[in-house]
């Protein structure tokens, strides 16, 4: 009974004794909510470490099937941009992370189309882009669902 005893707990010693605790390295996750966007697609920029997805409206969906790639009038996108970083659980995954930015492109009735940047640290560098944005946001294609 002591030897059925002593092999239990050392097997529980020893898994026990493999286990890893990282800190959470400052990191903190921020869930974005899209409300009432749907999402469109994703991109990966594995050089900058980055990882974004795009939300919008039907009318922005709408917007992106056209061969034109210029926004109907009302349509509405967001280009959500976090940091991502390995996933502890998952050897050669990746998660979110950081927020970067949540750029958002918004065009009125007539047309009108309006640019904002939230939350980053080269606001300046990308408002002087406005125009390259915008025409970087409107070249992605839309995640084709069963």
């Amino acid at each position: 009974m002591k030897k059925i005893f002593l092999i239990i707990v050392s097997i529980c010693a020893i898994f026990t004794a493999c286990k890893i605790d990282e800190p959470d390295k400052d990191l903190k996750r921020i869930v974005f909510d899209p409300g009432n966007l749907q999402f469109i697609s994703t991109s990966l920029n594995p050089t900058k470490e980055t990882s974004s997805a795009l939300y919008g409206n039907q009318e922005a969906l709408k917007s992106l099937t056209n061969e034109n790639h210029q926004p109907d009038p009302n349509s509405e996108f967001k280009l959500v941009t976090w940091k991502y970083h390995e996933n502890p659980q998952y050897i050669g995954g990746t998660i979110t992370g950081e927020l970067l930015s949540i750029e958002t492109l918004s065009v009125d009735k007539s047309g009108n189309i309006s640019y904002r940047i939230q939350n980053s640290s080269e606001k300046e560098k990308i408002q002087q882009n406005q125009k390259e944005r915008i025409q970087y946001i409107m070249s992605y294609k839309p995640v084709i669902r069963p």
